[in-house]
């Protein structure tokens, strides 16, 4: 095992055990049924149940049902069909082209300001950069007058609070009032968007934490495994993005439900099914390793983001993101020296990821 896939691992261990231990357990399994909830690992499967089977985007149990509780809102993945093709062509212009163009250098502002204390031997959290990052990029592209800062605070707090509605046990009134707390917070922060509320607060959401997810991770196996003459190669870097994102996986686990009866992998399915669809595994995340010299398959790779009308929106947007983070560390070749997990996140997170530049 690498020093880069040891310390990813450790994320897992530390702030999601008992999920990565039951996903784990079944992964040599394409498809593998426990009572009403089916775990879905193979590549094939994995994209057959996001592209041929119906699902239901607001049943308890997934993303869209614990933000419909929350919020009593009608977010992009709890919507039905026709609402959410609307919603999708209503998001384009958020996380096309154009818009990471207009953003793009307000983040690289940020970059090239939070990465300099590099140069005079000092550490930066990576944890802390990419939520500035991620806030100042979410503030742009919803047309906000806040501070970014508090934008990604709040977007980090409220998927937090998605993630404990869903696991099991009682909720004390407290905690229920905490959780609706975050989420209005959020809502308060997110006033005056270019978009509908409900639709600010998934972008949101989506944008603030898979950032704060993905960066650090990534950074830290390009530290760990010594990537860095890759990140530094303008030809070579894309496809180094592209593999930190598959193995990094910064959503490995996609909860969903069966609409209608189906079948996945050759495992019949029924409504009401509860689907855990391992992206991690659909995307060799677990078994191999980044590897820019010899990429996994784009088709593969990909699936990170999801398939056909379930794909992320903002993948492109995403690795730009990576792309110009570590092309500002590259040149610094840093090393980690403090990591801490974030047991509270709602995705595998590090809370404090601190790097320095090695002495030449």
């Amino acid at each position: 095992m690498s020093p880069g896939r040891r310390r990813d691992r450790h994320v897992y261990l530390r702030s999601h055990p008992l999920l990565f231990a039951l996903v784990s357990a079944s992964r040599r399994m394409p498809v593998r049924r426990l009572g009403r909830t089916v775990l879905v690992n193979g590549t094939d499967a994995y994209r057959q149940a996001l592209t041929e089977v119906a699902l239901d985007r607001s049943a308890a149990g997934t993303t869209g049902g614990s933000a419909r509780r929350l919020t009593g809102g009608d977010l992009l993945f709890d919507q039905e069909d026709a609402a959410h093709r609307r919603a999708r062509r209503d998001i384009s212009h958020v996380f096309d082209s154009a818009g990471v163009a207009r953003t793009r250098p307000l983040w690289a502002d940020v970059l090239q300001r939070r990465v300099a204390p590099l140069a005079a031997g000092e550490p930066v959290d990576l944890v802390d950069i990419a939520a500035e990052l991620a806030g100042v990029a979410t503030v742009s592209l919803l047309g906000l007058n806040a501070d970014p800062r508090e934008v990604a605070a709040a977007a980090r707090a409220a998927a937090a609070a998605a993630v404990r509605e869903e696991l099991p046990g009682w909720r004390t009134p407290g905690q229920r009032r905490a959780a609706r707390a975050a989420v209005d917070r959020l809502t308060g922060v997110l006033r005056g968007a270019t978009v509908s509320p409900a639709l600010a607060g998934m972008i949101a959401v989506a944008a603030v934490n898979t950032t704060v997810a993905s960066i650090p991770r990534a950074v830290a196996w390009c530290a760990d495994d010594r990537l860095w003459s890759h990140a530094a190669d303008h030809e070579v870097l894309p496809k180094l993005v592209a593999e930190l994102l598959r193995v990094t996986a910064p959503s490995p686990v996609l909860p969903r439900a069966v609409a209608a009866p189906g079948e996945i992998g050759g495992c019949p399915v029924r409504a009401g099914d509860r689907l855990i669809l391992v992206a991690r595994h659909a995307a060799y995340a677990h078994k191999m390793g980044p590897d820019p010299v010899a990429p996994v398959a784009p088709r593969i790779s990909q699936l990170v983001f999801g398939a056909g009308t379930h794909s992320c929106p903002g993948a492109g947007f995403a690795r730009a993101q990576l792309t110009d983070t570590l092309a500002a560390l590259a040149p610094y070749r840093p090393v980690v020296v403090a990591a801490r997990v974030d047991r509270r996140a709602a995705l595998p997170s590090w809370a404090t990821l601190r790097v320095r530049a090695v002495t030449r």
